[in-house]
Formats: structure tokens, sequence, C-alpha cells
């Protein structure tokens, strides 16, 4: 794929590029914006390594997307609303996102696509990212699988994640979000399927006795987790954004660096279509 206002490297052919000469504290031409976006669709996951941005340079690039995501867990972070920190030092009880998923599906719709800007890495390496191409994963599916999942619907719950895993209880009287979406997906633009459960947030599939639910499910997190030609691995440095289309991957965080630190801060894009078959 050629682009004439971009210089694109490649971290795997199907998923993860990063891109060269583009300074994302100022403008983009309109004609640049257009060739970011088309490469984002393609490569899924692009990596803007060397930028200095501030926390309005950073929503700024994220609104050119659309509407600012706010983050279930908010509450319990403070600060600016659609700024989520993530931290992790030797007294962290547990890291944001070590483990796979896809952002926040729990929601009625999820994040079409976020920007981590990690500002601080271990001294001593690790912290990388893998991302996970879920168009992939879909299509080395046997027809026999793909056929037994379409039309069916899995539950995305919130509490399993935030309550469950990290202890934090939704703000008083509330509960975390929870809803419903098909288990393959077609992706609104590039009308790709996709395979659409995660272990982060999906819980079980409706209409099946929960033990064939769960053996679906570990099944399909298994071969995920377990598939290593899905996967690109981002090794972050200091002023390091990576932006991902959340709508046809997952990623997960790697906690091998304690007890060092890592820490960034992450701006998701609100999407305007619910998961659809």
């Amino acid at each position: 794929m050629s682009y004439q206002t971009l210089e694109i490297s490649t971290l795997t052919p199907h998923i993860g590029a990063e891109v060269h000469g583009v300074d994302l504290s100022k403008p983009l031409s309109n004609e640049q914006f257009s060739e970011l976006y088309q490469a984002w669709l393609d490569w899924k996951v692009l990596v803007f390594r060397d930028q200095h941005l501030d926390r309005e340079h950073h929503k700024a690039f994220a609104r050119r997307f659309g509407r600012l995501h706010v983050h279930p867990m908010q509450h319990s972070y403070g600060g600016d609303p659609e700024i989520l920190t993530v931290k992790t030092t030797q007294a962290s009880r547990y890291t944001a996102g070590d483990g796979w998923h896809t952002d926040v599906t729990c929601d009625e719709i999820p994040p079409l696509g976020s920007m981590l800007y990690i500002k601080e890495t271990p001294e001593c390496g690790g912290g990388d990212t893998l991302f996970a191409d879920m168009y992939r994963a879909y299509d080395m599916l046997s027809d026999r699988m793909k056929s037994m999942l379409e039309g069916l619907v899995a539950v995305h719950d919130g509490a399993q994640p935030y309550l469950g895993a990290y202890g934090v209880a939704p703000p008083g009287g509330t509960a975390y979000p929870k809803n419903e979406h098909p288990v393959i997906v077609t992706h609104p633009e590039t009308g790709k399927k996709i395979l659409y459960v995660n272990s982060g947030f999906t819980t079980r599939i409706k209409d099946l006795n929960p033990w064939e639910s769960r053996m679906l499910l570990n099944g399909l997190f298994h071969f995920i987790e377990s598939t290593v030609q899905l996967t690109c691995r981002v090794r972050w440095e200091p002023n390091t954004l990576t932006f991902w289309d959340n709508r046809c991957t997952q990623h997960h965080a790697v906690w091998d660096y304690y007890p060092h630190s890592r820490y960034g801060e992450r701006v998701s894009i609100v999407g305007e279509l619910r998961p659809a078959a």
C-alpha cells in the first residue's frame, strides 16, 4: 500500500505500522489526515514515535476522528474526564489491560479507537503491548465454526474487570455498563467480518447452557491468546503514541517490569454505531 504524504514501515504483513515524519502537535492537512485515516484502516495499529504532546494536543488529534469517550472507571482516577491515566508502579495492585481484551466492549457503543501516549517506560525494558488482528482470527476459523458462531450473541459486562479483577466499585448507586453484541460482527467501514469476543469483558453466550457457553468461550479465548500469527508487538519508548482500531483488534499490556514503573495517558474516541453482524 502506498501513501503520498506519509512514510510507513510495517511491523508485520497484516497488522501494525510505524508512521514517520508526522508531528501530531501540529494540525494535519486534509490530504495528510485522509491518508492517515486510510493507513489506520489498512494497518489497524499505528505507532508515532518522538511526539511531544501536551494533553490538549493529544485530545485535538483524537477529536479529528470523533467525540471523546469517558471511561466507566474515570470516577476512580479523577482529573480530566477525557484522559485515562495508565500508571503502574511497584505499589500497583494491577496494571490496566494485563490480559487480552478490546476496550470497553461493555458499552452499548464501544470506542472505535484508542490513542495511548506513553511518557515513561521501565528503565529495565519491558512493558510492551501486544495487538491481535480480529479479522485474521475470523478468517482462521473453520467454515463449520464460522457457521456455528454466526447469529450468536454474547454478553459483555464491565463488572467483570472493573469490580471483579480491579476491585473498584461503580459510583454510588449505579452499575457498570453491561450490553450484548454479536459474536461475529462486520466492520462498519471495511465490510470485513470480525471475531468479537474477548476475555476481558465477554462473560457468556446467550441461549446456550452455561457449560456450553463456557466451553466455547474458553476455546475462542485460548485460540486468540495462543495464536502468535495474529499479533504484532509495540515496543514503547518515551513520547510514543499508538492509535489502534478498537473495532477489529484486541491488545494485551504486558506487565513484565515489576518493580519498575510505566506511565501514559489514553484518549478514546466514541463510536457512532453499535457492533452489528
